[in-house]
């Protein structure tokens, strides 16, 4: 960010973002070696404030992005925006598997004389689940979905969600990280087939999901009849700051202040989450692997921000997967998520190395 043209760096919400990273690093900075179990508690608890206070990032780069238009061109503006969010997720990644790890360490579960009737939980190994069940993920994230759609489009019958295919795979992944970006494909295809098919067609068409496994990967498509992508906004599906309606979504970001972007911010009452989840934070972080950094932050399910598709696309990329979207003006878009299984001889280590260098 140091790189940045001045007058950019002034902007009041990128200012505050590079001021955040500044005293993180100083307080990073300050922090002693670890030499014991306490002082790793006491890291511990350093890491989930600064998780806490990071939750405003993503909200108020992108503000920043929208508002300097025209001091920078929007292919310099994507590429800053990207870096960042890359760099992002690495940290983040780093952080919350050292806490999953400790958490795994204090259980009960952990220790050689547990008593043989105390369970684990399921077998992760710091946050990656080691079988990750992509039909149990998409249900969740399907069900999630409509209860929140219900809210928004509660006159209209909603589109039924089908699993096709391989539904028995399982593999080692992040179950976070498939929720977001399924959570955010589903929900675009609710809400088109609502907006388009509703009106007209007594029983929508139902959004088909089909798991696809290969050796080394996993291909989900997730297909629905709403229409399609306009050809005005399908050149910037991609883009955080190209594209229409700046204003709206500036003034929907404003609604939000805090943003984890993950699948549990979207919650039914936002006011009752928020207010909640102030108290029960840490209690919450600590009660799985889930954590409860992300019950901070909550959106309405018809808030459109114009960032849940490319923020998808950076995370399955960061792992070394792809996201692609065509889209058939008039009848609907397919989208195809492509997964590795993390691990396997074939992993990107190149280019996570090239990532997390950034």
């Amino acid at each position: 960010m140091q790189s940045l043209p001045y007058v950019v760096v002034t902007n009041p919400h990128i200012s505050h973002v590079y001021e955040l990273y500044h005293k993180a690093f100083d307080s990073f900075h300050k922090i002693p070696e670890i030499r014991n179990v306490e002082d790793n508690d006491k890291y511990c608890e350093v890491l989930k404030t600064m998780l806490r206070e990071h939750l405003t990032v993503i909200p108020r780069l992108q503000m920043g992005i929208l508002e300097v238009q025209g001091l920078m061109k929007p292919d310099e503006t994507d590429k800053i925006m990207t870096t960042l969010l890359r760099s992002r997720i690495s940290r983040r990644v780093i952080a919350q598997q050292h806490l999953a790890l400790t958490e795994t360490f204090h259980s009960i579960w952990h220790f050689p004389d547990a008593k043989s009737g105390t369970e684990g939980p399921d077998p992760f190994v710091g946050e990656v689940l080691l079988h990750c069940n992509a039909k149990e993920i998409v249900e969740n994230c399907a069900n999630t979905i409509i209860k929140l759609m219900q809210t928004a489009y509660g006159h209209s019958r909603l589109p039924e969600v089908k699993l096709l295919g391989h539904l028995n795979v399982t593999f080692p992944y992040t179950p976070s990280t498939l929720e977001y970006i399924i959570g955010e494909l589903l929900r675009n295809s609710v809400q088109a087939t609502v907006e388009q098919r509703a009106r007209r067609d007594p029983t929508p068409p139902p959004i088909e999901v089909t798991i696809c496994e290969a050796d080394q990967h996993v291909i989900i498509r997730i297909s629905d009849q709403g229409g399609g992508v306009s050809r005005e906004l399908l050149p910037h599906l991609w883009s955080f700051s190209k594209g229409p309606r700046k204003e709206m979504r500036l003034e929907n970001l404003n609604k939000v202040p805090r943003m984890a972007a993950t699948m549990q911010e979207l919650s039914v009452n936002s006011e009752e989450t928020n207010s909640e989840s102030f108290g029960n934070d840490t209690a919450s972080m600590e009660a799985g692997h889930e954590h409860g950094l992300s019950t901070l932050t909550s959106r309405p399910a018809d808030l459109r921000l114009g960032m849940g598709l490319p923020i998808s696309k950076i995370y399955a990329e960061y792992w070394a997967g792809s996201l692609e979207l065509h889209s058939l003006e008039g009848y609907g878009v397919d989208a195809f998520l492509q997964i590795p299984k993390l691990g396997n001889k074939n992993e990107q280590l190149a280019t996570r190395a090239i990532v997390d260098s950034v």
